[in-house]
């Protein structure tokens, strides 16, 4: 039951949160969110001796129940969606939004979502969460975002549903296959899959990849993301960049790989290849840009092109670097998402031309941007340097055996490439001709204190010991092909 609670919280909250007015609704938001991280680190926890699961009948016509499963990957992701949530929301803690009632309910209604996405083990009860997940951050776009929210949110909804919708056909088709009646269980679903012909494999896996890819995502279906992170409020970016974009690795990792072995065999040196174009790209496209946030969405593009590629090379130590990385990625692209939010609140402008000085201004601030910079390019020492070190370990070696030099040099340059953008935005917007602060606090306040002071232990801790996060993440169900 432990595990239901972590969908339960959030959920029940979130509705709850529709119905108060005020700032109660935040207050709420924020005691959920510590229920749900307690419960996320004793489920953590109990995964260093043994794996939790919780499994009741459901809609059995269907061959459909309701079975959740907490091994080291689902509940590292878990402990991740609990910290993330929670330092947004005390980061947000001092500021003002529309309706927080309806604010803080979708908040809480996406965590519930992410959190059954994590912990399913039926693929019913997965797709059912995944929409779960997507459905109130359209609202939030849609309702709390820029100028140019609902163009942007249409783009972002359409890929989605289509990716959906391709997604669902796939599972009923796989489902179907299984003799007797239709079962949508992990094992009978892999299963089911991995025994059909190659030639079925091969195109369902292009139904699967991409309504994984567009959720990661993955050049070229990467294109909604940039225009929906610059639009959306900032708590919902993180939302999506921090969290949602491990929805589709993850599903790579439990669904893909063992569902459908030879279609990725068949098919994984072309994911690889559009993973590495990806992640050049996108960083080529990161160093021009002038807007902060459009060059962190740009960034991310190429983190998770790193962890996609990986993940079709068939390496075990590569396999433990993605779901080190996963956690890894998530704070730190939090945290480089709340520095962003308190430029523009005391700047009033996201604009690198228009900004300078930080370090005089707000000298906490530029040490906390300074510190999460160095995490995000993976300096030694800082959270992001195990993980990427692992990734390219596993890049290296290919299938174990035959190394792919070519793919990780010019995977690698992803690296350069990203030290160049990040330490110019830092260099930019901390340092030459100080601007005066035209709005909130002059450095940081209390809550954000509180928000910062979590991004960066954990940068910290795990940079010097990073073996808990190794042993949690040890166990996983889904094995590679």
């Amino acid at each position: 039951m432990i595990l239901l609670l972590l969908i339960l919280v959030p959920l029940l909250t979130g509705i709850l949160s529709f119905a108060i007015k005020g700032d109660g609704a935040k207050t709420l938001a924020i005691i959920s969110s510590m229920i749900t991280l307690g419960v996320a680190a004793y489920v953590s926890g109990a995964n260093y001796t043994d794996v939790i699961a919780y499994q009741h009948d459901w809609l059995p016509m269907l061959g459909s129940q309701f079975s959740l499963m907490g091994d080291g990957m689902s509940s590292m992701l878990c402990l991740l969606t609990g910290i993330v949530t929670l330092v947004v929301f005390l980061a947000n803690a001092n500021k003002e939004v529309k309706d927080p009632g309806a604010f803080y309910g979708f908040m809480l209604l996406s965590q519930a979502g992410l959190m059954g996405v994590f912990l399913a083990l039926d693929a019913f009860v997965f797709y059912i969460f995944w929409e779960l997940a997507l459905i109130p951050v359209y609202f939030l776009c849609s309702r709390w975002g820029g100028e140019k929210r609902i163009p942007v949110t249409f783009k972002f909804f359409v890929y989605t549903f289509v990716g959906s919708l391709m997604l669902l056909s796939a599972l009923i088709y796989i489902s179907l296959q299984n003799p007797g009646m239709s079962s949508y269980s992990w094992a009978d679903i892999v299963k089911a899959g991995s025994s059909l012909p190659p030639a079925t494999q091969q195109w369902l896996f292009w139904l699967v990849f991409i309504a994984f890819a567009i959720k990661m995502p993955i050049f070229p279906f990467h294109t909604w993301q940039p225009d929906t992170y610059e639009q959306s409020p900032t708590p919902v970016t993180v939302i999506l960049s921090a969290l949602m974009v491990k929805m589709g690795l993850f599903a790579v990792l439990r669904w893909l790989l063992p569902m459908l072995p030879y279609g990725v065999a068949y098919w994984g040196n072309t994911v690889v290849i559009l993973s590495v174009i990806g992640i050049v790209y996108a960083s080529c496209l990161a160093i021009v840009q002038t807007d902060i946030k459009r060059l962190i969405a740009y960034s991310s593009i190429a983190h998770m092109g790193l962890m996609c590629a990986v993940a079709f090379n068939y390496s075990s130590v590569g396999m433990h670097g993605i779901m080190v990385q996963m956690f890894n990625h998530g704070i730190n692209i939090t945290g480089m998402w709340l520095i962003v939010s308190m430029i523009e609140d005391r700047w009033g402008t996201r604009d690198m031309t228009k900004l300078g000085g930080m370090a005089i201004t707000a000298p906490r601030m530029t040490i906390a941007l300074v510190i999460i910079a160095f995490a995000n390019i993976a300096l030694p020492l800082t959270n992001g340097f195990v993980g990427e070190f692992m990734l390219f370990n596993g890049l290296f070696y290919g299938d174990g055996s035959v190394p792919r030099i070519a793919v990780m040099v010019v995977a690698g340059l992803g690296v350069i490439l990203g030290a160049v953008y990040t330490l110019n935005m830092v260099q930019r917007a901390a340092y030459g001709n100080a601007v005066e602060i035209t709005g909130g606090s002059k450095d940081l306040s209390v809550n954000e204190y509180a928000g910062i002071a979590i991004i960066i232990t954990v940068i910290l801790y795990l940079g010097v010991y990073p073996k808990p996060l190794l042993d949690l993440t040890a166990s996983m169900i889904a094995p590679t092909p």
